[in-house]
């Protein structure tokens, strides 16, 4: 057998080299489920407010494809006050408790008339969450009490996590200290869509059916309006997620309210939003 001389083993062995630097692909970075994706510029969400006259802000998050869409990134990220969008937290540990054992145990109504006729009545969980009924939710809070309630916020990272003083606990998320950016709410209606939060399986499954808002042949919408109108200025909320077409929608849509002509308009800017992405 001929042997090969050690000038072409060289040779052969540069080759072999420089095509092997030259179809080398660097493997994808592992994507992080558990954080935000960075919202992305190429969809504008702003006419819708200017369209209707109000001031604020909106953030979409595609789970399935990762990508985010928004209008006004730095209100995006400023804290407010959760309002009645922390009805969502408060039922989950309700629930897991066990002070509210499940969706139809009522609580009877104190009798004190309130604003809302829808209030004034003897309620349940699904009542009170659909009709934002104030009184209920602070007869919840008051029977979990300051230590359990602080327990669970901190163990879920909800917001800043401050809910003030034990004589507090029925109204720091109305009034303050607690409060929540746009974007930790996205973070917070995700990690319960993907069942990741601290709360059992058939709370997860209760709470995600009580925040159904529309359910169509087409979509489920799941969201909760919320109004800060003990803080100044008046902030409305509305937060959730759109399920269609084999992918989840998480949005957080948050305006300045300037009387109560304003509040339907935190419900039709996210439509808007919606049907310029092609959803609805």
């Amino acid at each position: 057998m001929r042997r090969i001389p050690p000038a072409i083993k060289i040779i052969f062995c540069i080759l072999v080299t420089f095509l092997t630097i030259s179809n080398f692909q660097p493997l994808p970075a592992k994507s992080q489920e558990n954080q935000t994706p960075a919202p992305v510029a190429n969809v504008d969400l702003g006419g819708s407010f200017a369209q209707l006259g109000v001031k604020g802000s909106i953030l979409i998050c595609d789970r399935n494809h990762n990508k985010c869409y928004q209008h006004n990134a730095l209100r995006n990220s400023q804290a407010f006050s959760p309002a009645s969008t922390f009805k969502i937290f408060n039922s989950l540990v309700a629930l897991e408790t066990g002070v509210i054992p499940n969706d139809v145990a009522v609580l009877t109504w104190d009798g004190i008339q309130r604003e809302f006729p829808s209030w004034n009545q003897d309620t349940n969980i699904r009542q009170a969450f659909k009709n934002s009924t104030v009184w209920f939710y602070q007869v919840l809070a008051r029977k979990i009490g300051y230590q359990r309630m602080k327990q669970f916020i901190q163990q879920v990272g909800y917001g800043d996590a401050q809910i003030g003083t034990p004589e507090q606990i029925d109204r720091f998320w109305l009034e303050g200290p607690l409060q929540i950016t746009p974007r930790q709410q996205i973070e917070f209606l995700q990690r319960l869509q993907r069942k990741e939060l601290p709360f059992s399986q058939r709370t997860l499954d209760l709470v995600q059916d009580i925040m159904v808002y529309e359910h169509t042949p087409e979509y489920i919408l799941r969201g909760k309006t919320g109004w800060a109108a003990r803080r100044k200025p008046n902030i409305g909320w509305f937060v959730g997620y759109l399920e269609q077409k084999n992918n989840v929608y998480f949005f957080a849509t948050n305006i300045d309210i300037r009387n109560n002509d304003d509040l339907p308009t935190r419900i039709e800017i996210t439509r808007r939003s919606f049907k310029i992405l092609g959803l609805l």
